[in-house]
């Protein structure tokens, strides 16, 4: 298709012609770099990503410098808490950064797995093996790291990418890309493999969404409007990622000495990210003795508790000093990214999962409990991505699941579930070993 065909296409489709015309020639520029390294043997790839780990560590001032400028912008402008921890990308964490390139590096490489292979009856040999999925666009915002990681696991699972990082991390993220591709050029690489469609602004995530044929796969990071933007809009198959309206349960049968630290935990370590708790929901057996001790937990913490009235007589009449406001119906379906958390008490184990069910994205959940019997029940009949027993939804992640770095949360069911790391970025196909043989 010429740059004039590509020009009508993207004003059939809504989107500004000549820009769209640009961002298909840069994915398609991006499909033939990465056609080298969908090809390169583990140990170049390997080589690649340790030059890039070792480049970010050299040129982590120059980052931090420009990470520095988009801050104070973002800070400026009012942008809130959660997302201005989700923008830092300093130096501690361009050196988490660095190692988490060096985590994928040491991963063993998905491409040429047999997932499955067998012999027909005629001899016909037939083996499923995973191969690149080929261009993988990313829309974000304000996730610096994303640049990073999404660069270590395509180049590693042999795919190409295209970024469109946001205009709140747009210096962070042109320093990161000058260091990636200072690496790749020196080491032979094309540095188009790792493109990015930034400097078009809004109209280029537009354009990426509506590539198809340019674009194979398009994964958006973010809140939920963005993530739902992208849904909505693009004719390109895209992988949806979580909004975390993320539960814990505190069953009849839970150990409180175990379940505050957790509650702590889940909603205040970062309350940026998507897989910090945003809802508190206790079995109504506990919820005399547990509320008002997680309650001041909480208070100390800084957390405003938007609470059901159960939950809010409870709190309100043990005296605890917490911000504590009465919860809305809205509230259930919020995705808080704050020191905001909604708390509801349920008669049964059973209410509790249906109300997780109804209000979840998908994300994860988890149950608190010693009951082995509401254990199994929970876990089996809650439909969410991943869910925790006993322990912290922080662990959601796919750093900590051992993939080195995440693509994203997957909170969909075709395909992908949960944590994406290098074996979710691959696809499969079929090869077929004959000896001459026909079908009859």
């Amino acid at each position: 298709m010429t740059q004039e065909d590509q020009t009508e296409v993207g004003v059939a489709q809504g989107v500004d012609g000549d820009v769209f015309a640009r961002v298909c020639a840069r994915c398609d520029a991006a499909s033939a770099a990465g056609a080298t390294v969908a090809r390169a043997h583990t140990a170049y790839k390997n080589e690649l990503l340790m030059a890039i780990a070792a480049a970010l560590v050299d040129g982590a001032p120059d980052i931090a410098r420009a990470n520095a400028v988009d801050m104070a912008a973002a800070t400026k402008d009012g942008m809130d808490a959660g997302k201005l921890d989700r923008l830092r990308f300093d130096a501690p964490r361009i050196a988490d950064a660095a190692q988490g390139v060096r985590h994928v590096a040491s991963l063993p490489d998905p491409i040429g797995e047999v997932v499955r292979g067998y012999t027909l009856e005629d001899g016909l040999r037939l083996n499923q093996v995973r191969v690149p999925m080929g261009l993988i666009g990313m829309i974000y915002e304000a996730r610096p790291n994303v640049t990073v990681d999404v660069t270590s696991l395509c180049l590693k699972s042999g795919n190409a990418v295209v970024l469109y990082g946001g205009h709140a991390a747009r210096h962070t993220n042109e320093a990161i890309l000058e260091v990636v591709h200072a690496a790749l050029r020196a080491h032979g690489a094309d540095p188009n493999m790792v493109s990015s469609v930034d400097a078009f602004g809004r109209p280029g995530a537009d354009s990426m969404m509506r590539a198809r044929g340019h674009v194979d796969v398009l994964v958006p990071r973010g809140g939920a409007s963005l993530i739902q933007s992208v849904v909505r809009h693009a004719t390109v198959p895209v992988i949806e990622t979580g909004a975390g309206n993320v539960h814990i349960y505190i069953d009849a049968s839970a150990d409180f000495d175990k379940a505050v630290p957790i509650v702590i935990n889940a909603k205040t370590q970062r309350v940026g990210v998507c897989n910090a708790a945003e809802k508190l929901i206790v079995h109504r057996d506990a919820a005399a003795g547990f509320l008002p001790i997680v309650a001041r937990a909480l208070g100390e913490a800084g957390v405003q508790l938007r609470s059901d009235d159960a939950a809010y007589g409870i709190i309100h009449d043990s005296g605890v000093p917490v911000e504590l406001r009465h919860a809305t119906e809205e509230d259930w379906d919020t995705e808080y990214l704050a020191l905001i958390m909604g708390v509801k008490v349920v008669d049964s184990l059973d209410d509790a999962i249906a109300h997780i069910n109804r209000h979840s994205t998908g994300h994860t959940e988890a149950i608190i409990a010693e009951d082995y019997s509401a254990v199994e029940r929970f876990t089996t009949r809650i439909d969410s991505a991943v869910v925790m027993v006993n322990a912290s939804t922080r662990f959601t992640d796919g750093g900590v699941f051992g993939f080195g770095a995440e693509l994203g949360i997957s909170t969909q069911k075709m395909y992908a579930r949960g944590p994406m790391g290098l074996r979710e970025m691959t696809t499969t196909k079929w090869i077929g070993y004959g000896m001459g043989q026909v079908r009859a």
